[in-house]
């Protein structure tokens, strides 16, 4: 009899799991229908040139780095008002070598207690506040090291900068689709997340999320933010969260495409999830 009751236990909780996971993410229903059917917004202020600063953190990153810096020596957008800083973190290998030969300023960083990304990225606000004064740009751009963007990348990015978004994502699409089921469920993930979640948020005029990488923030945002306070592991949810609470709305844009590398074995996927 306690075995029937048990059961009939799990089966009740359950139940109630079931339904309430299915509240959790009804919205995602509507996001879906959005996506499809609803036009995108006008981009109807006037479009201007603006500078930018790349900052891309690299710690031994010397097999890649050279693609990602090459795609930008290739946009569209004027060349003279993108400037590139290599953020040498801790490498022991010839990244910064590598950046300097293909046309990028390096910032060479050695911590060994403060370790991450975010930590990379303060340090090069605070070098390039020294150097040239971060006001010197509009805006800057971030990525990871073995992206590569799409020719169009930086004038997608600078048309939606000029409808007064301080943050802005783009859309993060998959170098190697075809290699497995792994890269190919990773990719569609990112389809997923760039029309019927950041995509649909842009239509109905609500805040986004940044995802990483190949996102842009405003020197008045950075200014304001007195740096790059975030720190976490997911340091991309941090800082969405973070804005959004303070009232902050967070663009996409839809054209300016970059390719990123995803794991290939469930090993490499299951590390990075649980690293995460």
């Amino acid at each position: 009899m306690s075995n029937i009751y048990m059961t009939e236990l799990v089966e009740h909780v359950n139940f109630a799991l079931l339904i309430l996971f299915s509240c959790c993410y009804a919205y995602q229903l509507v996001y879906l229908i959005v996506g499809l059917v609803k036009k995108d917004r006008p981009e109807d202020k006037p479009v201007t040139d603006h500078r930018f600063a790349v900052l891309i953190p690299a710690r031994n990153e010397e097999a890649v780095i050279a693609g990602l810096l090459g795609s930008i020596r290739g946009q569209t957008y004027p060349s003279d008002l993108i400037d590139v800083y290599v953020i040498a973190d801790n490498c022991t290998d010839s990244t910064a070598a590598m950046a300097v030969a293909n046309g990028a300023k390096v910032i060479t960083r050695f911590n060994r207690r403060q370790v991450g990304k975010g930590y990379a990225l303060d340090y090069a606000f605070q070098t390039i506040d020294r150097q040239v004064g971060l006001e010197h740009y509009d805006a800057f751009l971030v990525f990871d090291a073995d992206n590569v963007l799409d020719p169009g990348y930086f004038a997608a990015m600078n048309r939606t900068f000029s409808q007064g978004y301080d943050m802005l994502t783009s859309y993060r699409n998959s170098k190697n689709y075809d290699t497995n089921w792994i890269s190919a469920g990773y990719a569609l993930w990112f389809l997923r997340e760039s029309r019927f979640l950041n995509g649909a948020r842009m239509k109905l005029g609500t805040s986004c999320a940044i995802s990483g990488t190949g996102f842009l923030v405003s020197t008045r945002m950075i200014r304001e933010d007195g740096g790059w306070k975030y720190n976490l592991l997911t340091e991309d949810i941090e800082f969405s969260t973070d804005h959004i609470i303070r009232g902050y709305k967070i663009g996409y844009c839809k054209d300016a495409v970059l390719y990123d590398e995803q794991p290939v074995t469930f090993k490499a996927s299951w590390n990075q999830r649980m690293r995460w």
